[in-house]
């Protein structure tokens, strides 16, 4: 089949879609969802309040950092004009939550994110295949020497601990893009509200728990943070196949192929944000994350017309493969994941 006959069946498809009425806002979804997250933080806070100088603390430490992974999938949205008709409204939002309630930088992550969307898994393109820590392609491994090559040989049982570690990552990388890069739009509007966000936050802590609590509060909440965002976008990619710099393919077969699906139910659904549908939502970004299993359905059918691979694993099947994935790409072996499309274009 060429390359045209994909492009054009992905404008079909395309078309189903919005006749179908699945592009349609979901306002009272999201509008509950925001006040409902906002509010569970502020009954957390509070809680804290009310607990005092305890080890207790961990828990609503915890709990925070559940919720603001919520909020951080609900500013994904927002950056991806889901939410609102209007630009200026999702742009708003998104900054907002992620300024002013995570003490992230929306300039940073739209940066990041729509670079990823556009070539998901692709060697020099995908900045989320440029790791300094994990080798995350196959031939990544050999450019290791050393320690560093040892250490990446058993990477795969390091994913949990690192994912500990992403919260705080997102925090400076978020800082260091804003300080960084002059003439950027709304930069000092979100330093700002970075400073504001965390400046009141350790001093709302500080008021109720003494320095050394203060600071093991924070590396729980922060960890569980980091274990819940980055795991739900890790999970969709990693494992899958990459494709080197130079090769082109189609939109339709470039998303379905590099990414990976979550089989949904209830507490997928809570851990992964509507990512689950990581296909959909790379095909149909502005798609309301409710709207995505109805899609789901007219997207794999499809795919089995067209013959694409479509791949949705459990939660526990896909973490294996990860594990598995980074444990095999560190130790330089084949890249047994990689489908034999990619197979072909890597020679």
């Amino acid at each position: 089949m060429q390359s045209h006959q994909f492009v054009e069946s992905y404008r079909e498809l395309s078309a189903d879609i919005h006749d179908a009425g699945l592009a349609r806002r979901r306002y009272a979804y999201f509008a509950t969802s925001i006040l409902g997250w906002i509010l569970a933080l502020a009954g957390l806070l509070a809680v804290v309040a009310i607990l005092g100088n305890s080890w207790l603390q961990l828990v609503p430490a915890m709990l925070i950092g559940l919720v603001m992974a919520q909020l951080g999938f609900l500013s994904h949205e927002a950056a991806h004009r889901t939410i609102f008709a209007s630009r200026k409204w999702n742009e708003g939002t998104s900054r907002c939550i992620s300024g002013l309630l995570m003490g992230l930088s929306y300039n940073w992550w739209m940066a990041k994110h729509n670079t990823h969307h556009a070539n998901p898994n692709k060697e020099g393109a995908d900045p989320d295949v440029e790791s300094t820590v994990l080798v995350l392609t196959p031939d990544g491994g050999e450019r290791r020497k050393g320690l560093a090559a040892r250490i990446s040989r058993l990477q795969g049982w390091f994913f949990i601990p690192l994912l500990c570690l992403e919260g705080l990552n997102l925090h400076v990388a978020s800082v260091k893009m804003l300080l960084s890069t002059p003439n950027l739009r709304h930069r000092y509007v979100e330093l700002l509200m970075i400073m504001i966000r965390h400046a009141s936050y350790v001093v709302f802590l500080l008021t109720f728990l003494p320095l050394g609590k203060t600071i093991a509060f924070l590396g729980v909440q922060v960890g569980v943070f980091g274990i819940m965002l980055g795991g739900a976008f890790a999970l969709n990619h990693i494992g899958r196949p990459t494709v080197p710099a130079d090769v082109q393919l189609d939109f339709l077969r470039r998303q379905v192929v590099m990414s990976r699906n979550i089989t949904d139910g209830p507490l997928v659904r809570f851990l992964m944000g509507g990512l689950q549908f990581q296909i959909e939502h790379h095909l149909f970004p502005i798609i309301p994350r409710p709207n995505l299993p109805e899609v789901q359905k007219m997207v794999r059918q499809r795919c089995s017309e067209l013959g694409i691979e479509y791949t949705e694993k459990s939660l526990g099947q896909a973490f294996i493969h990860v594990v598995s994935y980074l444990n095999q790409v560190g130790s330089q072996a084949e890249d047994l994941y990689a489908c034999p499309l990619v197979r072909r274009y890597r020679g």
